[in-house]
């Protein structure tokens, strides 16, 4: 593994309360983005997982990026599954294309960023309508193939576009959505060309799902253009996978910064292909601590564990 420190990023997420919802797309978090960036610097991160606001333009975010002196890593983009949202869309329709202008303003966003990946996702339906999230999380809760292949059907539609447009996107797995266990996310991955998707997992939400790591990132080695890291308290995790319940309550205590759970991540990153140059995006959903000391402990294991990058 040849691994550097200016491989790692920081999903700015820790700075958030996800029990409120989404903080990103309320316009208060506008005032408060520039203190967040500059103490993600602050800790040690020299990059950030892209985010441009919903109430931002992509030109007003690169400026506070350039003045707050951190380099951007691949963002993220979901897409819906219209059935979750009561639409039924016409095959061919205006409406059908229209689902999937967010993936089109991503890739926007990411070429305007000068990155050339992003991490696709299938979406967490908050605040009701979506079992897994509200009911039971991490167990593959309510499988139904034909609303996997239909969203094997979407990720690839969506796949396309961002390949049509010049941006790897990379498959991110989540527990709480449709795409949740290693059967699921083996199937998409499986039904989909590796020239139009490669892999993008994020490795704690993996271990809360009970798969094995070590061999999909083995199997799927030579697809992974990035990926997410995170630890977890393993003992609660055993408890959840025995006694699964909702998403929001079920991480209550579960994440933590990389090096203070259980989670094996260096010898899960040791499987990555010694040529490997992508990123490792440090996410820490719901932080231990406050948001900077979260941050700065994170830092420090990547600091420990990894050298710094080499220079000419």
């Amino acid at each position: 593994m040849t691994l550097n420190r200016s491989q790692f990023a920081i999903n700015t997420l820790q700075w958030t309360d996800l029990a409120r919802g989404w903080e990103f797309d309320d316009p208060a978090f506008l005032d408060k983005q520039p203190r967040v960036l500059r103490e993600a610097a602050e800790a040690g991160f020299s990059a950030v997982m892209l985010e441009v606001l919903t109430t931002q333009t992509i030109r007003s975010y690169r400026r506070l990026i350039d003045q707050v002196g951190v380099q951007v890593a691949p963002g993220y983009v979901q897409i819906r599954l219209p059935e979750a949202h009561g639409v039924a869309l016409t095959p061919g329709s205006a409406e059908e294309f229209h689902w999937f202008d967010g993936v089109r303003r991503r890739a926007d966003e990411t070429h305007a960023l000068g990155l050339d990946t992003v991490f696709l996702s299938a979406e967490m339906v908050t605040g009701g309508g979506m079992s897994r999230f509200d009911e039971v999380a991490g167990v593959g809760h309510d499988f139904d193939p034909a609303r996997l292949e239909r969203y094997t059907d979407l990720i690839g539609r969506a796949a396309e576009i961002l390949t049509a447009e010049g941006i790897r996107p990379a498959f991110h797995n989540h527990v709480g959505s449709w795409v949740e266990t290693q059967q699921e996310v083996e199937h998409v991955l499986d039904a989909i060309p590796d020239s139009v998707l490669g892999a993008g997992f994020d490795l704690g939400h993996l271990f809360w799902a009970g798969a094995d790591v070590t061999g999909l990132l083995r199997r799927y080695r030579d697809r992974i253009a990035a990926l997410h890291v995170k630890d977890l308290d393993v003992e609660r995790v055993r408890h959840l996978q025995a006694d699964p319940g909702p998403y929001t309550s079920s991480t209550d205590g579960l994440f933590l910064e990389p090096g203070l759970g259980g989670v094996p991540l260096l010898d899960h990153l040791g499987e990555l292909p010694e040529t490997f140059d992508g990123w490792i995006i440090v996410e820490v959903d719901r932080p231990s601590m406050a948001p900077l000391a979260s941050a700065r402990a994170s830092w420090k294991w990547v600091e420990t564990n990894f050298p710094a990058a080499a220079t000419a």
